[in-house]
């Protein structure tokens, strides 16, 4: 039995749970708050801890969505899940957020956009195939009307994240299927976790950071 925590913070979802062998045992994720993860994050590990009927002495493991995605967001999640590994003494295992993101997506053809919104017209997308391994690796690329467009003349793609909203104004293609209102959740981490546990495929905790793919730029305040 493998015990794990998983923390997704990459964007306004706040969202944790326990999995026991790759599968969820219990979740917690709100999605309405925006980005308040600091004030909502340790009360959801308390809650799922609680409702999954365990002790975080228990865990085997703690996994963090590493990005990318919001700065603030990953800063937060990665240090509490750097936090419980170093405090608990268990291994830190660590998720791309678009590689989490994409398993959302139920399909037998086709590939599998995962892309985040990064302000403007530019996203942080990855690709993927039906079988969920990854073809094309993270990229920050600022879309147009032929944006993936040697992808849809090949057949469907299927395009999820909060990234689609934009996307979709400027692509339309018969191949392109959009899967809106969808965000990284801790739910998929459980899984892929698990699978990282079995081969001991560990972080780090010293020196681990978040996957943020673009520096920081802290914006003026407006006058």
């Amino acid at each position: 039995m493998a015990l794990i925590l998983s923390l997704e913070t990459a964007t306004t979802n706040c969202s944790v749970a326990v999995s026991n062998n790759g599968k969820t045992i219990a979740i917690k994720e709100d999605n309405d708050k925006g980005y308040s993860h600091a004030e909502r994050l340790h009360v959801y590990i308390d809650a799922v801890l609680k409702e999954a009927g365990v002790n975080a002495n228990d865990l085997d493991a703690i996994a963090v969505s590493k990005g990318p995605g919001s700065y603030t967001g990953l800063r937060i999640g990665v240090s509490a899940a750097k936090g419980l590994s170093y405090a608990l003494e268990k291994p830190l295992i660590s998720i791309p957020t678009l590689e989490a993101l994409s398993q959302q997506v139920k399909n037998d053809d086709g590939v599998i956009v995962s892309m985040l919104d990064a302000r403007r017209m530019e996203v942080y997308s990855a690709i993927y195939d039906y079988n969920k391994n990854e073809i094309r690796e993270t990229q920050a690329q600022i879309l147009n009307e032929s944006s993936f467009n040697n992808y849809l003349n090949q057949g469907r793609v299927y395009f999820i994240g909060n990234g689609v909203e934009k996307t979709k104004t400027l692509i339309n293609h018969p191949n392109a299927f959009f899967i809106e209102n969808k965000l990284p959740s801790a739910n998929e981490l459980g899984l892929l976790a698990f699978n990282k546990y079995k081969i001991s495929d560990f972080e780090d905790v010293a020196y681990f950071e978040p996957y943020y793919l673009k520096d920081f730029v802290a914006l003026k305040p407006k006058s």
